[in-house]
């Protein structure tokens, strides 16, 4: 059973652990069974299992919509935490490492998606399925929906020029990656459609935040939210409300 954590008016936490680590091991070793032509049932459980918890979650709450935080790996944990959304949307940073990750990324969705898909018409061809008919499974779209761009702290001119040298390269990777696209476009992340936000660096906000166990636009005066931070606070809320309204466009939600 999920327990749920009440965060403020109709937002519920349902929280992860470390220890789920060890968790990664039964999840690859039945990525593999479930495609057999027998005892299908235990292995689509385990893969399955996030979805179902998240499920059994969002029935307790009747929850409009779920939002799911991953690592940046692609281990077997984010493919089964994957698999149960419909939606992806990619953080970035301005960095080689964040574009190499990228180009991982695009390949490996598509190819997960493929995979589950025949693990769906297996199981739905399977013996099981006839014994267990009200056994349900996610769909795993994981459709992607486009980028978040977090721009680094800005020193001079030598921290620009290195943060525009890699941001500038976003948009094409990301065509070429995720969406199979081969056009060479020249757009700017500020100006491509698949940018869903440019997230700036908050600074010392964040640990304000973390210390005061609030989102950054919900920090006060008495948080040490004063002068140029009241501002920062400000701007952040409205940040992160363009950022909910791209989303919500993207999955077809109305605010």
């Amino acid at each position: 059973e999920p327990v749920l954590q009440d965060m403020s008016t109709d937002l519920y936490l349902l929280p992860g652990d470390v220890a789920l680590s060890s968790y990664e091991d039964a999840l690859s070793n039945e990525w593999p069974h479930s495609m057999g032509d027998s005892n299908l049932y235990r292995p689509m459980r385990i893969l399955s299992s996030f979805w179902q918890v998240m499920q059994m979650a969002s029935q307790k709450i009747e929850a409009d919509i779920i939002l799911v935080d991953i690592g940046p790996n692609l281990g077997a944990i984010n493919r089964s935490a994957l698999i149960a959304t419909d939606h992806v949307a990619t953080p970035l940073g301005a960095d080689l490492f964040s574009l190499q990750g990228l180009k991982n990324l695009g390949p490996t969705l598509e190819s997960w998606k493929n995979l589950w898909k025949k693990r769906l018409d297996n199981w739905e061809n399977s013996v099981e399925a006839q014994n267990f008919p009200d056994f349900q499974l996610p769909e795993g779209k994981m459709q992607p929906i486009g980028y978040l761009c977090q721009q680094h702290s800005v020193r001079l001119d030598r921290p620009v020029k290195a943060y525009d040298k890699w941001v500038k390269r976003i948009p094409n990777v990301y065509r070429k990656a995720v969406l199979g696209k081969n056009e060479d476009s020249k757009i700017k992340p500020e100006d491509d459609p698949y940018c869903l936000a440019t997230i700036k660096h908050y600074r010392s906000l964040i640990p304000m935040a973390q210390e005061h166990r609030k989102p950054i636009f919900k920090l006060t005066s008495a948080d040490g939210a004063i002068g140029s931070h009241a501002n920062a606070v400000q701007n952040a809320r409205w940040d992160f409300q363009r950022l909910a309204e791209n989303i919500s466009k993207r999955v077809g939600m109305k605010l």
